[in-house]
């Protein structure tokens, strides 16, 4: 098969361009997942979506073309927290390890996931490493209390592959926005919360819309370099997802940047590992924008067993 029915409609630029529908956009990504398409074509998309920019409907439909071909994750017994990290660290030391740590303290399962697509970063699975949590070789069940890695690649590696076009292109494509509203439960028909993180504005608004749109369980808010943990020297947005409707959960703090001098600059993956440790046993304080993080992020877990029924509801304890 081949997309250049589908390229001659988003290829004309920023006014020129027409969206996709839902069924088309998935069709579209299922292609480009499955590696039916040419090189050529996969690079054509990239830019001319970079340039038009996606539409709710375009990136719900792309998601239903990955869940119906992600590898079947079992559910838990508990709702599953779900960290896309992606960004890595240039400047503060990545702290999304220390949040999936504290919230599989306080009994969740936890599953972070991510590949590395760029040299210049410390990303999440060189912190975890550091901290002996290895990656996943093989599909499991994240069991409560517990927090696992999983590279992209072991989920789907088609996906993978158009994350690693940025390599080529130098530029971020669809599959970057994808990976941070993506559920690996859905192909069990599972419900996970999802901890979506944005850089600017206009992607707040158009990753809140997606969620709305797919139903989905999730917290959105601005990360640290677009890392799924709140920025600790500022606390940001939060907003949650229930089935798709949305609720504030805090709002964001004005004025200038607070400065914490327990947090390094350019902290390499060891260093994040021994800073992160220091919290978990309590030589350092937690950040309190993390901490709250950590509290709305239980409470919300707890709201969707309640929402599942009576036989999970008490599965989450409140903070």
């Amino acid at each position: 098969m081949a997309i250049s029915h589908y390229l001659k409609v988003i290829t004309r630029g920023t006014r020129g361009a027409r969206p996709l529908s839902r069924d088309q956009a998935c069709d579209l990504m299922g292609q480009l997942l499955d590696g039916s398409v040419s090189d050529l074509e996969v690079g054509a998309f990239c830019i001319a979506m970079r340039v038009k920019g996606e539409t709710p409907e375009e990136m719900a439909g792309f998601l239903d073309a990955i869940h119906a071909r992600l590898a079947p994750l079992p559910a838990s017994t508990r709702p599953l927290v779900v960290l896309p990290s992606y960004n890595g660290a240039r400047k503060l030391p990545v702290l999304t390890p220390l949040l999936a740590l504290l919230l599989a303290r306080e009994g969740l399962p936890v599953l972070v996931h991510g590949t590395a697509t760029e040299d210049s970063r410390i990303f999440s699975q060189n912190v975890l490493a550091a901290l002996d949590i290895p990656e996943l070789s093989a599909i499991q069940t994240i069991v409560p209390g517990r927090v696992a890695f999983a590279p992209t690649a072991l989920l789907l590696p088609g996906l993978a592959r158009l994350l690693a076009v940025r390599r080529t292109l130098g530029v971020r494509n669809s599959a970057h926005s994808l990976v941070k509203l993506m559920n690996p439960l859905a192909p069990v028909g599972g419900r996970a919360l999802v901890v979506g993180s944005y850089t600017h504005r206009e992607y707040a608004e158009s990753m809140a819309a997606t969620f709305a749109l797919t139903g989905a369980d999730a917290l959105l808010l601005r990360g640290t370099e677009g890392e799924p943990v709140a920025d600790a020297r500022r606390m940001p947005q939060m907003d949650g997802f229930l089935t798709g409707a949305q609720a504030r959960l805090e709002d964001a703090q004005g004025g200038p940047l607070t400065a914490l001098p327990e947090l390094p600059f350019g902290a390499d993956a060891k260093t994040t590992a021994t800073l992160t440790r220091a919290m978990l046993k309590g030589l350092l304080p937690v950040p309190d924008p993390i901490a709250r993080q950590v509290t709305h992020t239980v409470r919300w877990a707890e709201k969707m067993a309640a929402d599942a029924g009576p036989a999970t509801s008490a599965a989450i304890p409140a903070p």
